[in-house]
């Protein structure tokens, strides 16, 4: 029983340990996947969804591999185990660093400085930040607040119950990889095709998981599956539809519409009709509307966890030992 305490103590240590000291501003273990995959890129890029595939084959599955050898290599030792949970789970998750930057544009609007929010508005999004006004600036922090507690807080807690060690740097590669060339450049609409698509399989879960619990944590249940339900569907991602829906239901705000980004305009459905605007006081609840997420997230995945190693040990008992 006590090697199913792994997990939850090292996943729990890591939640904490981001908490308190948020990302590394040097040698962040993202920061050197994301180094290894643009080395990786420059030799295999060609435009052709082949090689796009070869490319998150190799870098995604070469972070898992690295993954499940450093669990491997401490499987024997509780205290390694739980230590190597924990500091991947640390590495991977970056739920500190996003409120943070959003906290830090909700200040600069509410005292009126538009400029300052602007030029810090780039550090959580792709969007152009001249094109915004103090409202619209405000609607993309929620907006991102909201995605990113998705695929950098739930979604790795998901596949860390899932897969362990391995799932956590797995999840958070392909989440990197989408990132880096999962957009539709004219340089990385076939290259960039496997991994966007790889990503949306990936994150399925942990959206879906996130928007629920968005739905029991937000203020408004009610509201919050009205747009889940209703706005979700709409939306050009399958996995960020459902959960700004279910976000902005919870804060009774209106999201979507007209985006700008690199000087291409996007005119998305709106979520969430009925809500008012989204407003720089708005960032602050969409903050902690998200760490609730998280920490109820992080329950979900110790069940899941729990369970899941239950059932493993009912079907085969007889590979059940003590570990020393």
């Amino acid at each position: 029983m006590c090697a199913d305490r792994d997990f939850a103590y090292g996943a729990a240590a890591g939640l904490l340990g981001d908490l308190l000291l948020g990302d590394p501003r040097r040698g962040h273990p993202v920061a050197a996947f994301g180094r290894a995959a643009g080395a990786v890129e420059r030799v295999l890029w060609r435009d052709r969804r082949g090689r796009g595939a070869a490319h998150a084959v190799v870098c995604a599955g070469g972070a898992a591999l690295v993954g499940a050898l450093a669990a491997a290599a401490v499987r024997r030792s509780r205290a390694g185990s739980v230590a190597l949970t924990a500091a991947a789970t640390w590495a991977v998750v970056g739920g500190t660093s996003l409120a943070r930057e959003a906290q830090a544009i909700g200040g600069a609007l509410a005292v009126g400085d538009v400029e300052v929010a602007r030029e810090r508005l780039p550090h959580l999004c792709g969007r152009d930040p001249q094109s915004l006004d103090a409202d619209g600036i405000a609607r993309a922090v929620v907006e991102s607040v909201a995605e990113n507690t998705s695929d950098a807080v739930v979604g790795a807690l998901v596949w860390g119950a899932v897969g362990g060690v391995p799932g956590l740097v797995g999840f958070r590669a392909v989440n990197t990889l989408d990132a880096m060339v999962g957009h539709k450049s004219p340089k990385y609409r076939r290259f960039g095709w496997a991994s966007a698509r790889l990503d949306d399989v990936v994150g399925w879960p942990g959206a879906r998981l996130t928007a629920a619990l968005a739905v029991l944590s937000g203020g408004s249940p009610a509201g919050a599956v009205r747009a889940w339900r209703a706005d979700a569907g709409a939306h050009p991602s399958p996995n960020a539809g459902p959960v700004e829906a279910a976000f902005a239901g919870a804060l009774g705000v209106r999201l979507g519409g007209t985006l700008a980004y690199g000087g291409r305009v996007e005119h998305r459905p709106v979520l969430n009709p009925a809500g008012r605007q989204v407003s720089a006081a708005d960032i602050e609840r969409a903050v902690r509307l998200s760490r609730r997420v998280t920490w109820l997230a992080l329950g979900v995945a110790v069940a899941a966890d729990a369970a899941l190693r239950s059932a493993m040990r009912n079907a085969c008992p007889q590979r059940v030992g003590a570990r020393s």
